[in-house]
């Protein structure tokens, strides 16, 4: 294990470890502070940052920061590293690493080649070194393209995924919270619904519901009920009409485990939704949350900062060629993202990180009721990623999710990020919106309240 030193102002640093390094250069977060790793001192910061732009990147295959022997993550971030796709930068140390992102060398097609010969660690100690306009400006060149009945991800385009969550799963409830976010022209991405209950019928019932919508008024889209990846495949070997797989995941072994998953469940559940072929324009079957502080809040960090531990569950996710992968920004709490800044923070740096590494990357922009934070880090969050080519955003009735009791986007959000940054929903889901008439000459949501617009029906018919 390598030691690590830095001289600042005649006081001489030292880090026993690449995971001590690393934990020390990160921006404060109250989640390192908890575990005991942040940087002592703005002067500590500084120097670990300064002895971190000297790292070769090749030391980070070199020197785990979890051993391979100890932790399936790290042994899939090793066993799956491109040594070709790597070669273009591996010679580079961690600072000319950024230099080199933010030059014109590295283009839209270099970044997507590169991709697979980077781990998570490589990019995780880069974003350290880097500004948040930095973050916005590498990300913005990164495109990672994705299909199932709709298109994610393409230049131009922001999606959006319609969450018509409700505290007891009621019908009507959902059915009013879809209607609103289809005619705000949202769930491009997914309709997504969090259950209030894991059971088998709860989860079947609502994917029940969604198909028949989805079925009925022909939209481009799929569906998913965020349950345990057991209960999906359980739900799949019995006909339930599964699109997407959804899972929770974490960055090392152990957080996985107290998700209840391994890489050999994932797997399991990849192939039995692949073999149901039900997309139209994709294969892409797999949608991930993430979130800063998971593998602490479960003590199965093992000494590396949670940003750091964050970006390896992206390795998790790119194993299966995911449609989705959005992290949960300020889900968890002040306890790990104190307030509004550091929320900011963690949100570019898992957008700029994932999307390094290969993933269709989209964000819950969200805070806790107990954060240091309001809806106005909400509209910054939102403006920023939206320059950084989030790929898509989860967006509530009024911002307000009544069952996971948190605040996030809303559907007139993602219309306003939309409208001024010339962004367009997929392809497939703006030819629908224009073909039921929402779409007015412009291309924007015409409003068509009051109308007796056919889709108001749903809301008649699902209460019923």
């Amino acid at each position: 294990m390598s030691a690590y030193t830095s001289t600042r102002s005649g006081e001489r640093y030292r880090f026993d470890s690449l995971a001590r390094l690393l934990a020390a250069a990160s921006p404060e977060r109250s989640g390192d502070r908890l575990a005991g790793l942040a940087a002592r001192s703005a002067q500590e910061r500084v120097a670990a940052r300064w002895a971190l732009a000297d790292v070769p990147l090749a030391e980070f295959l070199a020197e785990p920061v979890i051993p391979y022997e100890t932790d399936d993550v790290t042994r899939l971030i090793m066993d799956g590293h491109d040594a070709a796709a790597f070669a273009p930068v591996a010679g580079l140390t961690v600072g000319e690493f950024r230099e080199w992102l933010l030059s014109q060398a590295a283009d839209a097609g270099t970044l997507a080649a590169l991709a697979p010969g980077l781990t998570p660690e490589m990019v995780a100690a880069v974003s350290k070194l880097m500004g948040n306009a930095d973050l916005v400006a590498v990300a913005r060149k990164v495109r990672v393209v994705t299909a199932f009945r709709s298109t994610i991800g393409l230049p131009g385009r922001l999606a959006t995924r319609l969450q018509p969550n409700h505290p007891t799963d009621d019908p009507a409830g959902v059915a009013a919270a879809l209607l609103d976010g289809l005619l705000l022209g949202s769930g491009d991405a997914v309709i997504g619904i969090n259950p209030a209950t894991d059971s088998p019928k709860a989860v079947r019932d609502l994917l029940e519901l969604l198909d028949s919508v989805i079925g009925r008024y022909a939209i481009p889209t799929q569906s998913c009920v965020l349950c345990h990846v057991t209960t999906s495949v359980d739900l799949m070997e019995r006909g339930a009409p599964v699109d997407l797989v959804f899972q929770s995941i974490a960055g090392t072994q152990a957080a996985n485990a107290s998700f209840g998953v391994t890489l050999g469940l994932l797997d399991e559940a990849h192939e039995a939704a692949r073999a149901l072929d039900r997309g139209t324009v994709g294969r892409n079957v797999m949608y991930f949350e993430t979130g800063q502080g998971s593998a602490l809040s479960a003590d199965a960090h093992h000494g590396v900062d949670q940003q750091t531990v964050e970006a390896r569950a992206y390795a998790v996710a790119r194993r299966y060629d995911p449609l989705l992968v959005n992290t949960v920004v300020g889900f968890i709490g002040p306890e790990y993202l104190y307030d509004g800044r550091q929320i900011l923070r963690a949100a570019l740096e898992d957008h700029f990180c994932g999307k390094l590494l290969g993933l269709p990357m989209g964000l819950d922009i969200c805070y806790t009721n107990h954060a240091d934070a309001d809806d106005d880090d909400v509209a910054t969050m939102l403006t920023m990623l939206g320059v950084a080519g989030a790929s898509f955003v989860i967006c509530t009735p009024g911002g307000d999710d009544i069952m996971l009791n948190y605040q996030s986007a809303s559907y007139h959000d993602a219309l306003y990020l939309r409208e001024v940054l010339g962004l367009r929903p997929a392809p497939e889901f703006e030819a629908w919106l224009g073909s039921i008439g929402l779409l007015d000459e412009r291309g924007a949501i015409r409003d068509v309240s009051g109308t007796g617009h056919p889709l108001t029906a749903i809301g008649r018919e699902l209460a019923a």
